[in-house]
């Protein structure tokens, strides 16, 4: 497996982690949290690697999104 493989894995945990957890956090089903997620910026800044911000912990992810992209969170994850 290459290096490429491995990150993408790792990517796709990564996310199910962050979104679990603001599912639990915010006591909402596990489709608002997704929206909440990809609908952010920060699942841009993930997903193209910039920053190294996808080698945080995912709770230290899901509450930066929470404090930077809150109208996501009082939204219950709809799009803006």
């Amino acid at each position: 497996m290459d290096g490429k493989v491995l990150e993408d894995i790792y990517q796709e945990k990564l996310e199910e982690r962050i979104i679990g957890y603001l599912s639990e956090k915010h006591g909402v089903d596990y489709q608002s949290a997704m929206n909440m997620y990809y609908n952010s910026k920060l699942a841009e800044k993930i997903h193209e690697g910039k920053y190294g911000v996808q080698y945080l912990d995912y709770k230290v992810l899901g509450d930066i999104l929470e404090e930077t992209e809150p109208e996501l969170i009082q939204a219950g994850g709809q799009s803006k």
